[in-house]
């Protein structure tokens, strides 16, 4: 079943798990979000509304309060002595659909499953670091050191939101991903595959390590 919706002036065609940006929604990460402006349906049967379906709404839950590429606008007059130059990033909130419910039902507030891959390597994987009491969240790519903010943004953009698909890399979708996204060889330099396996052996992240070396001034 999916369903199409309109929140920020835009229209998005979503099913249960998917995750998607969005104009910023105030809220903050966990928070259960609805969205009543239903205007399609689909399915077995499809059902459009006029303007919106009555009785459906659909649930997500916030994951991330992100910010959008910087865009420039730069504005000048021949010979008028006049330019401006002017930044600007848009504010973005990251979605997880958790349910589509008709009938006039309200959201239940469940937090969406993850992926069978994703939680079988959570189970596999993490066990250490959970038996430590840690709590672990395997779509925190910031943690992988050289991920920043925007590099975050393009690589859930492309798909990627857990540390097992990049643990999972080869040379060829290192290749693959380091064009598309133009990263520019940083995923060889920093490596990245080598510390999504790491992490997912419960080590500890390296810039949290780095930090806690310099800190105590010796090597650890």
């Amino acid at each position: 079943m999916f369903a199409v919706i309109k929140t920020g002036g835009k229209q998005y065609k979503v099913a249960a798990n998917d995750v998607i940006t969005i104009e910023r929604l105030e809220g903050e990460v966990g928070d259960v979000i609805a969205f009543d402006q239903v205007l399609m349906l689909g399915g077995d049967t499809v059902t459009i509304g006029s303007p919106v379906v009555a009785g459906a709404t659909v649930a997500g839950e916030l994951v991330e309060q992100a910010r959008g590429p910087k865009v420039i606008s730069f504005k000048k007059r021949r010979r008028q002595n006049s330019k401006r130059k002017k930044g600007h990033r848009q504010d973005l909130t990251i979605v997880r659909i958790t349910e589509i419910l008709t009938g006039g039902k309200k959201p239940s507030g469940a937090k969406a499953a993850k992926p069978a891959a994703v939680a079988a390597a959570a189970a596999a994987g993490v066990v250490a670091a959970a038996a430590k009491g840690g709590a672990v969240d395997q779509s925190n790519l910031s943690l992988i050191a050289g991920i920043g903010p925007t590099i975050e943004k393009k690589l859930r953009a492309a798909g990627i939101s857990n540390w097992s698909e990049i643990a999972a890399w080869g040379e060829a979708d290192i290749a693959k991903w380091d064009e598309e996204l133009k990263l520019r060889g940083r995923i060889t330099r920093e490596e990245w595959v080598e510390q999504a396996k790491e992490l997912l052996a419960g080590k500890p992240p390296r810039a949290k390590a780095d930090q806690a070396e310099l800190a105590s001034g010796k090597d650890l």
